[in-house]
């Protein structure tokens, strides 16, 4: 079992997290980017030559995600997840690792749940992730009030999350981005469509009472001056980058890297023999 070190402060309130999706999806879930990460996911599993017959799936938006993998067991994005050794010869992680105060240990329990040669899979909101909404709010929060509260997630950049398939015990990590440039009439509009996405503030030391709305003013001007619509002025644009993330359990089958030193062929011949052919 794995879960965060005891001195580690919390990084996410659960509760409030579970309300908050919850709500999102008795009020109208705003599914947009998890059917493009789904569509995603299906693609690349497409181009894996292998038939997974006994998948599973982390997720903290059950209903969405058992309709796009019918066939897998969902589990939900505890931090300790209810998975059982060997028992899985695929495992995808849909959309909450970002949400995790132990993103290693999730990893780690998805990688002992597969079976030798066995394909993980996670997808997560990383790297510029609402870059320009956490700046205008930086910025209006200290011009007004002098002080600093948090308010949007840290998101992981893409090499720090790529390490982790390594450090999890996974072979032949691979982790690449598919940004997302989205278009809304205005910063008020943009709340309300995170908030139908359960993406809304639960981090455990956000402000516990209502922002200011001179704040959130300031903070909407901001956003309107330097974050415009492209093709629209009249709207503002953020950024949202979906990161994914894959590896596979050890198996004497796979691939092996070469152990240094034992190359035939210098690299100086090679280039000198790629030169020889061009001219």
């Amino acid at each position: 079992m794995t879960t965060s070190a005891p001195d580690r402060p919390a990084l996410t309130d659960r509760p409030a997290l579970l309300r908050q999706r919850d709500r999102a999806i008795r009020q109208g879930f705003v599914d947009v980017l998890h059917r493009l990460a789904a569509d995603e996911i299906q693609d690349r599993l497409s181009e894996v030559k292998r038939r997974f017959t006994a998948p599973a799936l982390v997720t903290g938006f059950p209903s969405f995600w058992a309709d796009a993998f019918p066939d897998a067991r969902i589990v939900p994005d505890d931090p300790v997840l209810d998975l059982q050794a060997g028992a899985h010869d695929l495992v995808i992680h849909a959309m909450a690792l970002h949400w995790a105060d132990d993103p290693v240990g999730q990893i780690v329990q998805c990688a002992r749940a597969l079976r030798e040669d066995g394909l993980f899979i996670a997808v997560c909101f990383g790297g510029q992730t609402l870059q320009e909404l956490r700046a205008a709010l930086a910025q209006a929060e200290v011009e007004l009030t002098g002080g600093l509260s948090p308010r949007v997630l840290p998101m992981g950049d893409i090499r720090d999350m790529g390490a982790l398939i390594g450090r999890a015990g996974l072979a032949l990590p691979v982790a690449d981005l598919l940004p997302q440039r989205a278009s809304y009439r205005d910063l008020f509009h943009l709340a309300h469509d995170l908030r139908a996405m359960g993406e809304g503030n639960a981090m455990a030391a956000r402000l516990r009472r209502p922002t200011g709305r001179a704040v959130l003013a300031r903070a909407a001007a901001i956003m309107a001056e330097h974050h415009g619509d492209r093709d629209d002025p009249s709207r503002i644009a953020t950024t949202f980058d979906l990161v994914f993330l894959t590896g596979w359990s050890p198996s004497e089958t796979q691939p092996k890297p070469l152990r240094p030193g034992s190359a035939t062929t210098r690299l100086e011949d090679a280039l000198k023999e790629i030169r020889t052919k061009k001219t």
